[in-house]
């Protein structure tokens, strides 16, 4: 396969802020949109230079000429949308959070894996040119063995009950927005939990605010972790080990500098910036291994996937929130 044709499944913010960076990606043509509405996906189309635009996610999904779906709709939607393209034979990038429930994660992996179909979760901060020069430097023993992650997320939103972010219904709450990306980072570097304490605060319309999460690896790290939509913060990351540590400056999910402490060794700073908005990172390594005929990520495995979700599922079921994954109609 030479040429690796991408479609895009919803077009709101996120799908909009990727379109750009397809065009740094070799092998790869962003070839078609579809939306809810053709008048939306025609908006978008002409907006970002997309060739093709439908008016129904099913129609695109059937389609002869796409390899590879980004799915950008919101949460409780991607099982759905998910499974029916991998039905279709298409490949999935399943926007983060993977799904609304840990159950759908699975469902997803269960048929992408039976079907030989590519899936990944698009968690672009692991694609990252600095975040893969800290996965070198731990793997070179720079900072002795990891013991701990700690770190924030914090980004704040004005409450407004009707925006997806706020909505039950929706998927929304700051655990699967923005806890997504710091317990994904403290697994990529620590491994999988095994326990997880979660503190949170809650909105009237009954998701959650904020989050502290403590968690016992199965290694014996520990990380601290904190996110939230009610208040400012600096989204600090610090990856901590027995001869030193690595600072990822802010805002650690889209990084490009971190600074390498070590006892006794003035810091090292690396500075690497991605390309475009840093979204083509993870289009490329999407793009290569669906070229090559792989199935998964090594970088972002789904195993991986599967276990934040369980983190996150644990979390949500801590603060006494249920989302469900929705059932939908494709047409």
């Amino acid at each position: 396969m030479n040429t690796v044709r991408w479609g895009i499944v919803g077009t709101g913010a996120i799908a909009h802020g990727v379109a750009g960076d397809f065009q740094f990606v070799p092998g790869a043509e962003l070839t078609a949109v579809a939306s809810r509405t053709r008048s939306k996906a025609q908006a978008f189309a002409t907006k970002h230079g997309v060739p093709r635009a439908y008016g129904s996610y099913a129609e695109m999904l059937q389609a002869d000429d796409i390899d590879v779906v980004y799915i950008a709709t919101p949460h409780p939607q991607h099982r759905d949308v998910a499974l029916s393209a991998i039905a279709n034979g298409k490949a999935v990038l399943v926007e983060k959070a993977f799904t609304a429930t840990l159950d759908g994660a699975r469902q997803i992996v269960k048929a992408a894996r039976e079907n030989g179909v590519f899936a990944m979760e698009a968690m672009w901060t692991r694609f990252l040119p600095v975040v893969a020069a800290a996965r070198e430097v731990v793997a070179w023993g720079r900072i002795g063995d990891v013991v701990s992650v700690q770190g924030d997320l914090y980004a704040y939103r004005e409450f407004q009950p009707e925006h997806r972010l706020f909505a039950k219904e929706l998927g929304g709450g700051a655990i699967l927005d923005l806890g997504v990306y710091v317990v994904n980072f403290a697994q990529a570097f620590l491994g999988d939990v095994k326990s997880v304490d979660c503190i949170t605060r809650l909105y009237p319309s009954g998701v959650d605010s904020a989050a502290n999460i403590s968690l016992a690896h199965t290694g014996g790290g520990l990380s601290s972790l904190a996110v939230g939509f009610d208040g400012h913060g600096p989204g600090r990351m610090a990856i901590i080990g027995t001869k030193g540590w690595i600072e990822v400056e802010p805002r650690f999910h889209h990084p490009s500098m971190i600074t390498i402490h070590r006892n006794g060794v003035l810091p090292r700073i690396i500075e690497a910036m991605p390309t475009g908005r840093g979204y083509s990172h993870e289009f490329a390594e999407v793009t290569q291994r669906i070229r090559e005929g792989h199935t998964e990520s090594p970088t972002m495995p789904l195993e991986d996937t599967l276990e934040v979700m369980r983190v996150l599922e644990s979390c949500l079921r801590q603060a006494g929130i249920k989302h469900c994954d929705a059932e939908l109609t494709l047409v």
